[in-house]
């Protein structure tokens, strides 16, 4: 008997060697892998046989097997395959599992008698040990599929009907699901070529291996597009006066309601507050509103004219906070707002915070014309209302980023006081990416 040794890049491939050259009464001494798998050269296994002398191995060769000969045919038509292709690898991967699994199985070698087409024999811990490897290797597989999956849906969203950014020309695949996402909110197309140029040149290489970094590196620059007006504790003798303007529609008396509700009760801290309402054209407001105020024990007073808002100014003194309803009007009621700038104009002794209230499902266009012509009231934050009523929230982002007005409250709802959120730039990009604004439970 002799040792003689083969290496192929695959255990399966050792061992055809080793059958074409020995024949089939060879026995496998042992399996075993001496070089790992790298990006610029394969695997390499080493398998060790024994054969018997030179004339019995001249006489079993003299006699081509019937075996060989059948599998001639599979050879050639493999052999004209790409060393590369698909099927070959799965090819290969089966049967390496399969002769692995054979080495394992067979503790010793059958009587010739029973003629196996190779017999198999090895120390008992050589096969637990290859077969180890070969897991390992097919993890790794796994992990390739599972990354090339990834690749796959990043570039089924590569439909490229809109402009991409100008100062890139490309957008890399790994972004484009998120440039998708951002462009169907609604947001300006300017804004996120912005946004989009800042990612790709201020983003590490290294962190673009997956659409997961992009999106957190992305959620990140979104955050810093929404400043916010954090809410602060009032210390005496401090006061707080704040007035709800906005056009018709968009829920402003209802929010009013949700703010008295939160300072007079939710709040860790508890504020006597109270209302005036500027809103006597509509029929039912003030009732609506005095019901409110009825069944949170508020104080409230409706006036028609400046002189009778400086009355109740002063007769609500002694409140923490004052909030303060108006009508609703067109953004194009010119006469409306001039009229609200002169209630503004009247006071003079405590400033007066004003509150753009807007609806989250209102075009950009028109949520730009509703903040130029409310603009002359000296708008210091904005809140932003039915949220839960859309699925594009671009446009939010979109005025922040322009008017570089911060956001004060969040309405997702019409229940009092439930569905108000102090405003929050985690919250908002959640709803961009989602695509729906969910409730915060309290």
């Amino acid at each position: 008997m002799k040792l003689m040794t083969f290496t192929a890049p695959t255990p399966a491939q050792a061992l055809k060697a080793a059958q074409r050259e020995c024949g089939e009464d060879a026995l496998v001494v042992s399996t075993k892998q001496i070089r790992k798998k790298t990006l610029s050269q394969p695997a390499l296994y080493e398998v060790v046989v024994a054969v018997e002398d030179a004339p019995r191995k001249a006489q079993k060769r003299s006699k081509p097997a019937a075996s060989e000969k059948a599998s001639a045919p599979r050879e050639n038509v493999r052999a004209s395959r790409p060393a590369d292709d698909p099927e070959e690898v799965l090819v290969n991967i089966s049967e390496a599992a399969r002769q692995i699994s054979e080495i394992a199985n067979v503790t010793r070698p059958e009587p010739r008698s029973a003629a196996p087409k190779f017999q198999v024999t090895e120390e008992p811990a050589a096969a637990p040990e290859a077969a180890k490897r070969e897991m390992e290797e097919l993890k790794a597989i796994k992990g390739e599929l599972i990354k090339l999956a990834d690749k796959v849906k990043l570039i089924q969203h590569m439909v490229w009907e809109e402009k991409k950014p100008s100062a890139n020309g490309a957008i890399p695949p790994e972004f484009a699901e998120i440039y998708r996402i951002a462009k169907q909110s609604g947001m300006d197309p300017g804004h996120l070529d912005e946004i989009m140029r800042l990612t790709l040149e201020h983003m590490p290489l290294q962190m673009r291996t997956s659409s997961e970094t992009v999106r957190r590196y992305f959620r990140t620059l979104l955050r810093k597009m929404v400043p916010v007006r954090l809410e602060r504790e009032l210390v005496p003798p401090q006061k707080k006066i704040m007035m709800l303007v906005g056009p018709t529609g968009v829920g402003k008396t209802t929010t009013l309601a949700k703010l008295a509700a939160r300072y007079a009760y939710l709040m860790e801290k508890k504020y006597k507050v109270g209302i005036i309402t500027l809103d006597t054209y509509r029929i039912g407001a003030v009732e609506q509103l005095m019901q409110y105020a009825k069944m949170m024990r508020i104080g409230i007073e409706a006036v028609v004219d400046p002189p009778e808002f400086l009355t109740a100014l002063q007769t609500l003194s002694h409140m923490d906070i004052i909030l303060i309803d108006t009508v609703g009007s067109s953004q194009y009621d010119k006469e409306k707002i001039d009229k609200l700038q002169q209630f503004l104009a009247s006071n003079t002794d405590v400033g007066i915070d004003v509150s753009l209230v807007m609806g989250a499902p209102t075009k950009l266009e028109d949520l730009r014309a509703i903040y130029r012509n409310f603009s002359p009231l000296g708008i210091d934050t904005l809140i932003f209302t039915k949220l839960d009523e859309t699925r594009g929230f671009g446009n939010i982002f979109s005025l922040v980023y322009e008017t570089e007005k911060p956001l004060s409250y969040l309405s997702v709802g019409q229940e009092v006081p439930d569905d108000l959120l102090k405003a929050d730039s985690d919250y908002l990009v959640e709803c961009l990416m989602e695509g729906r604004a969910r409730k915060v439970k309290r």
